[in-house]
């Protein structure tokens, strides 16, 4: 038989499905992929079991649920003063994963350039590659990563037509800042580059600050396409649903590649959703529930030889452990499953060619009883 040539010749198993493998199998906390372990709101689920106990079982419109999508438009309106028409610049994806390749598909063409910053969320680049793109990472600096414009500014030319930015950031946790989209705006204007920005953790952020979404940005928004997640907000993360935004044109070019990927989604849940989105205190309360689990767990482990500084936002905290090991942070992460029962993720994985700077993540998505438990096990090693 012809031997099969990879389109991904270097990508192997996610380090999220290698860690969660290994916290079975030597029965650790799982503090590694992100995912509460905690039951969604029980309000919720009967909007699910209503839904699919009625006529509500079959396709969904290839766009979403009108109904969903009419109260992401008023939720848009109502936080970040934009209005997106519903009909035409919302589309309902199965997560915000299959948003951003659907997004990265539509846009990115044979050697067109791409800037992502470092550390990044593993799905970005792949889907990058798989079109023929070309990634021009930009590495952030521990323990700030704040982002380096001036690096920015040197990278960024006439071949580079998209710049994908995350914030609040995966792993790092940091949030962006009114200067930043200011200094996003210059770097962009007179250029015909694109935006991505991924907002999944949008209703996660600590110590009043505030999430600025590039929706609230007029010049940006006219050439982004920005993603979020219902499984992050409503702690149904199995759901895999989410959605996308953009303007007209681009959402037309977006739905070309949606109408073949999936087509639609899950239509009982969707309708689910539209019915707790009435409820607008579940997502404007999640900063104030998830910073209490920050703080929980951060002073749980105060007294122990790792270094936090307090996540800014997501549900993510990472952790220098250079005064506990020399061992770089995959071999560290892999002690720590075998030999003290605790999973986590090494940071390197997500930098540019796997840089080590001497940090971990852990996920505190987890209920006050799991955090207990590795917060023991952390104290002690």
């Amino acid at each position: 038989m012809h031997q099969l040539k990879s389109k991904l010749p270097h990508i192997g198993r996610t380090i999220f499905t290698k860690m969660s493998q290994l916290a079975q199998e030597h029965q650790a906390i799982n503090l590694s992929q992100g995912f509460p372990n905690f039951m969604p709101d029980k309000e919720l689920i009967k909007y699910s079991e209503d839904a699919l106990n009625s006529h509500r079982n079959q396709y969904a419109p290839l766009g979403g649920l009108p109904e969903l999508r009419q109260k992401l438009s008023d939720k848009f309106y109502n936080l970040y003063h934009h209005r997106y028409d519903w009909e035409s610049e919302i589309t309902i994806t199965a997560g915000a994963t299959q948003a951003i390749f659907t997004a990265i598909s539509a846009l990115v063409h044979r050697d067109d350039e791409v800037i992502v910053f470092k550390p990044a969320y593993d799905c970005y680049e792949p889907a990058v590659e798989l079109y023929g793109g070309i990634v021009k990472p930009i590495q952030l600096d521990a323990p700030e990563y704040k982002i380096p414009w001036d690096k920015v500014k040197d990278l960024i030319s006439d071949n580079t037509k998209l710049i994908i930015i995350n914030t609040p950031h995966n792993p790092t946790g940091y949030v962006w800042t009114e200067e930043d989209f200011k200094q996003l705006k210059a770097v962009v204007k007179d250029t015909s580059t694109y935006i991505l920005s991924d907002e999944v953790y949008e209703h996660m952020v600590f110590d009043d600050r505030k999430h600025h979404s590039i929706c609230k940005e007029e010049e940006l928004a006219r050439r982004s396409i920005v993603t979020f997640s219902f499984g992050k907000t409503y702690h149904v993360t199995g759901w895999k649903l989410g959605y996308a935004v953009a303007p007209k044109a681009m959402m037309k070019e977006f739905r070309k590649v949606h109408q073949y990927n999936v087509f639609c989604v899950n239509h009982p849940l969707q309708f689910a959703l539209s019915k707790i989105l009435d409820q607008p205190e579940h997502y404007l309360n999640l900063s104030k529930f998830y910073q209490q689990k920050r703080d929980r767990f951060l002073s749980l482990i105060k007294n122990s030889r790792f270094k936090c500084v307090p996540t800014q936002g997501t549900y993510f905290q990472l952790a220098d452990y250079t005064e506990i090991s020399d061992l770089p942070d995959n071999e560290f992460c892999i002690e720590l499953i075998k030999t003290h029962k605790l999973a986590t993720i090494p940071v390197s994985v997500f930098n540019h060619k796997n840089i080590q700077q001497g940090y971990i993540r852990f996920c505190f998505a987890k209920t006050d009883e799991t955090l207990e438990q590795a917060a023991n096990i952390i104290k002690n090693i």
